[in-house]
């Protein structure tokens, strides 16, 4: 079994993971761009985790103007196994108040024009999404969730938008009346990419606002945000040190095949694969190509 190494893609609010111990940051480059900010590498309890602030320290980055790729294919390199993504998101049910953290299971994506894959023309792959989420990662969430007495929930959907704008009502009402849950900007394309990486992936969702569908609830802004983000960045500190203590020592096979997602997805003939594609691929593919 692969020795597990945990990462955290930290959102709006979260630039830092505060606890850990033999802390040291490495810049690392890969053969799609540079990531978001250097890695922060460190140990809590034994175990060994990676931190990587999405839109860099100081939120340098909007939604649209991520490297995705470059973010997964550099946690990949760092041979993380199990990724944690902390995102603060907008909800469409007044039980999922400001505060309150849903672990979500299912993505809608309405983004546009971000690159979204580490195959394309010269080596083609259809990686399955029907379960995106790792359930044994996302239980995992739920008992540390429990065990630090934070409000939770288990399962719902996560409406991607592109941003970089806040909805309009019409478009927070249509979402709301299509069941949808929480509404973000950011964890597509990352969900796919950790998905083609083979590295096992769930979702937090932070609860920051009511989008603008709530009646009695001022529309969203960016102050009324970041006020709610301080508040959650102290649980989400909490949660995510809870979780790498308890974590398992081995990474867990995942029953959802996140970490042999690639098994049946390639469909190029080997013939017909690019070689200089191939090579920029790297660690994506290695496992099922025999690349080093």
């Amino acid at each position: 079994m692969a020795k597990a190494v945990i990462g955290i893609i930290g959102g709006s609010g979260v630039y830092d993971l505060p606890g850990l111990e033999n802390l040291r940051e490495e810049r690392v480059d890969t053969p799609w761009g540079e990531p978001s900010d250097a890695l922060r590498f460190g140990t809590l309890g034994g175990r060994e985790a990676v931190f990587l602030p999405r839109h860099g320290r100081g939120h340098r980055l909007s939604p649209s103007g991520i490297n995705y790729r470059a973010n997964i294919a550099a946690l990949k390199q760092a041979g993380v196994t199990d990724l944690v993504s902390i995102s603060a998101c907008g909800s469409y049910r007044a039980e999922l108040y400001p505060g309150f953290f849903v672990l979500v299971d299912q993505f809608v994506d309405r983004t546009a024009g971000r690159e979204s894959s580490f195959f394309g023309n010269g080596c083609v792959a259809h990686v399955s999404m029907a379960q995106p989420i790792a359930p044994l990662l996302q239980h995992r969430l739920a008992e540390a969730a429990k065990a630090e007495d934070i409000a939770h929930r288990i399962g719902g959907t996560y409406l991607c938008m592109e941003g970089p704008q806040f909805s309009s009502r019409a478009e927070s009402l249509t979402y709301k009346a299509a069941g949808y849950d929480v509404v973000g900007m950011t964890a597509m394309p990352e969900a796919k990419l950790a998905r083609e990486a083979e590295i096992s992936y769930a979702t937090v969702a932070m609860v920051t606002d009511f989008d603008c569908w709530h009646a009695e609830h001022d529309h969203v802004d960016v102050a009324a945000v970041i006020k709610v983000v301080h508040a959650n960045a102290g649980r989400a500190a909490a949660l995510i040190a809870r979780l790498i203590r308890d974590f398992p020592e081995n990474h867990e096979p995942c029953p959802a095949g996140s970490d042999r997602a690639l098994d049946n997805a390639l469909i190029t003939a080997p013939a017909a694969r690019d070689p200089a594609f191939m090579a920029r691929l790297g660690l994506i593919g290695a496992r099922v190509l025999g690349q080093t």
